[in-house]
């Protein structure tokens, strides 16, 4: 199972940290990915973070957000800076695979807005 939790609503060039802890053995070795849904969109990936701690980014965030994990706490991160209202979403983590290992989770809700 995988409990995304650390959304909220934040203004404009604001920040947030959103963790995703993980059950089970299967976290240590896989690539863990964040995903984001927004309003009427399909989900897409964000952010990868390999099971050697090498990370890759969507253009959109960039520069912006940090993804990292903790295998001993079977727990990844998305340090989120700079945000932006298009980076309002649903945040969801898990597998960096086709298809993803885990269930889908419930998210965690991200607004961004003054």
């Amino acid at each position: 199972q995988l409990q995304a939790s650390g959304g909220g609503l934040v203004q404009p060039g604001g920040s947030l940290r959103l963790s995703c802890a993980a059950s089970g053995s299967v976290f240590s070795v896989n690539h863990m990915a964040w995903y984001r849904q927004a309003p009427g969109k399909q989900r897409e990936w964000v952010a990868v973070i390999t099971t050697t701690n090498l990370t890759n980014y969507v253009d959109s965030v960039k520069g912006r957000f940090t993804i990292s994990r903790d295998n001993a706490k079977n727990t990844a991160y998305l340090q989120m800076n700079s945000l932006k209202p298009e980076d309002t979403a649903v945040y969801y983590c898990n597998t960096a695979s086709s298809p993803p290992r885990y269930i889908w989770g419930q998210g965690t809700q991200v607004t961004v807005s003054s």
